[in-house]
């Protein structure tokens, strides 16, 4: 029964792929999923270790995808992008959709985003970390690099702060003491990319 409940799932999935993907943007425009699309997305599910099976990373690539179009207009590397969030968020036993958030605040998902105080890539990873950890060599502007770092970071100051997300997100953006970093955080979480799993 689970078998063909998942293959009728399945089916209604790739039907949403045919069709314009009104309901899953963020704005009311429909969305053109087309053969390019399609494809990059079933590559992305094949290689998708981070998640449960193959059916759950086809329902979070879909839903992620269309909510992050108007930041990232390339569809294959729109869903590498999501495809190495997902895989760096699980292995730190983060959330993925709340790592998505951290990247929306830090960077607006500018992969060469470096701020006023030389944070760099999407998660804004500062450079001496590289020095710290003795890897001079690491390039924090690839995708998977920073991710790894960010997500490590974020993990180590959650586990510091006990499961407290906002002295978490406050140490991890340097504002320990302050809530205006944590609460935007959360706003973006809940308003663009939270997930009721």
């Amino acid at each position: 029964m689970k078998h063909f409940g998942q293959s009728v799932l399945t089916a209604l999935f790739f039907a949403l792929l045919l069709q314009p993907a009104t309901s899953l943007a963020q704005d009311s425009r429909p969305v053109q999923i087309d053969d390019g699309l399609r494809s990059a997305l079933l590559q992305a599910v094949n290689d998708a270790s981070s998640f449960e099976d193959k059916f759950a990373a086809q329902v979070w690539l879909v839903d992620m995808s269309a909510r992050l179009k108007r930041y990232m207009k390339d569809d294959k590397k729109r869903l590498e992008f999501l495809r190495l969030v997902h895989q760096e968020a699980t292995r730190a036993e983060l959330s993925p959709e709340l790592v998505m958030a951290v990247i929306h605040v830090e960077s607006a998902f500018q992969r060469f985003a470096i701020s006023y105080v030389g944070a760099r890539g999407y998660m804004q990873v500062m450079p001496f970390w590289k020095k710290e950890i003795g890897r001079q060599d690491d390039n924090l502007m690839h995708p998977r690099t920073n991710l790894r770092y960010g997500c490590t970071i974020l993990k180590h100051y959650l586990k510091r702060e006990r499961g407290d997300w906002i002295r978490a997100l406050a140490r991890y953006n340097g504002s320990l003491g302050r809530t205006k970093y944590p609460e935007k955080v959360m706003l973006f979480w809940e308003k663009y990319w939270f997930v009721n799993h």
